[in-house]
């Protein structure tokens, strides 16, 4: 590696620093590449057929298709689906075949996103990877079955990679805080157990969004005088936030429609309807106001009376159709019947439980049983197995099943 390859190694995220070279620091996937599966056996054996990896991001497809480069003979390569069409594979191919014809050396084809190629695209491939001239390793996020052509798709191997689990996160962390070499290891990294079970948690099974939250972090970090950068969870929480863009109109503007809200809530008619004519005579977007009407009508007052959503969708379309002067009455209506109706929250809080375990867990998988099984490829893969279709039963007690992912087996959001 020349100085310029160095220095262009050393400037890289440290997700990309810290991609494992080999088998033994490959964290997460030993179901595929353990010592003794057909994929590993494959790889060292270099007989490797063409294959697929399916998986979310960050559980390693490219890691483990440039671990394969590094063990094969064949000549490795690397393509882009994204950026590459078949004008570049018709050159790769030439080069194949010059290749094999030559030197009797075997290519291996890494098409990264695959599934961005279109049906003609993979079409130009099918017929090198049928004659060998091309071994395929494809990395998608996609399900193959919908994505990859079913020519294609029955020439290739799948396998499917998971997301990886809080400890298998945390070991990569721990790697990446004790290089000197090519992670952190040369700054005096410190991070308690609990902030790193936030992060591991909040990566939703990720690698990559560890690495790049932990780089972040650390690089917004100022040392403390004994030259330790302690990370805690709010500085975590910060390198994880997304931006959000916000409205940045006056503050009369949220007091007046909060004091409608309230109104409402308290089902005061009389200071709902002044409320309101104090954001009408103020110019406000009739539109904006029946907006916040149909939200209030399902936080607010829900299955109380399920007709108010029905009187709030109403009156926003009418107000789409007519605008002002003509739909303030049509406000005051749904005003007035939203103030009046009975009240309930259940939903509200129903669906405020479910954001906090959707926030505070990681993305759990739907239970196989839940999920379609159109392929036989999914079939294979259990998709569907085991499934009651409850019209079949009689006794609902026989077709009770279970509808959450396991972490989450009988929660209740709502009675």
């Amino acid at each position: 590696m020349d100085l310029f390859d160095q220095n262009l190694r050393a400037s890289a995220p440290l997700a990309d620093r810290m991609r494992p070279l080999d088998f033994k620091d490959f964290v997460g996937q030993e179901k595929n590449d353990g010592e003794k599966t057909l994929l590993r056996q494959a790889i060292e054996a270099d007989n490797l057929p063409s294959i697929l990896f399916w998986g979310p991001p960050g559980t390693g497809k490219t890691t483990l298709a440039k671990i394969i480069a590094q063990k094969t003979a064949a000549f490795f390569e690397p393509f882009s689906a994204v950026s590459s069409g078949v004008k570049e594979l018709r050159e790769v191919i030439k080069a194949a075949i010059e290749r094999k014809k030559f030197k009797n050396q075997k290519t291996i084809l890494f098409i990264d996103e695959i599934h961005r190629w279109n049906k003609g695209q993979q079409d130009a491939l099918l017929p090198y990877v049928e004659k060998g001239i091309v071994t395929l390793i494809g990395a998608t996020t996609e399900n193959p079955s919908f994505e990859v052509n079913s020519a294609l798709l029955s020439r290739c191997r799948v396998f499917v990679l998971n997301l990886l689990d809080q400890e298998q996160l945390k070991q990569i962390i721990k790697n990446a805080i004790g290089d000197k070499d090519r992670g952190l290891g040369n700054l005096k990294v410190e991070i308690g157990e609990d902030v790193r079970d936030y992060l591991t948690q909040m990566a939703n099974g990720d690698a990559r969004t560890v690495l790049n939250a932990l780089e972040f972090s650390v690089n917004s970090s100022k040392p403390d005088k004994d030259g330790k950068i302690v990370l805690d969870t709010k500085i975590i929480e910060q390198a994880l936030q997304k931006s959000y863009l916000y409205d940045k109109a006056g503050e009369q503007h949220y007091n007046i429609i909060s004091a409608l809200h309230k109104s409402m809530r308290g089902s005061d008619a009389n200071a709902a309807l002044y409320w309101l004519g104090r954001m009408v005579e103020s110019g406000e977007d009739p539109l904006y106001i029946a907006r916040r009407l149909v939200r209030f009508a399902s936080e607010d007052i829900g299955l109380a009376d399920p007709q108010a959503l029905v009187q709030a969708v109403s009156a926003y379309t009418a107000c789409h159709y007519l605008g002002y002067p003509e739909c303030d009455v049509i406000l005051a209506q749904a005003v007035a019947y939203l103030a009046k109706a009975p009240k309930s929250n259940k939903l509200y809080i129903a669906i405020g439980q479910v954001k906090q375990d959707i926030k505070n867990l990681p993305n759990e998988p739907v239970p196989l049983h839940l999920r379609n099984a159109p392929t036989k490829l999914m079939k294979d893969l259990d998709y569907g197995k085991d499934y009651k279709y409850t019209p079949n039963f009689k006794n609902a007690e026989e077709a009770k099943q279970d509808y959450l992912p396991d972490k989450l087996k009988n929660r209740k959001y709502l009675d």
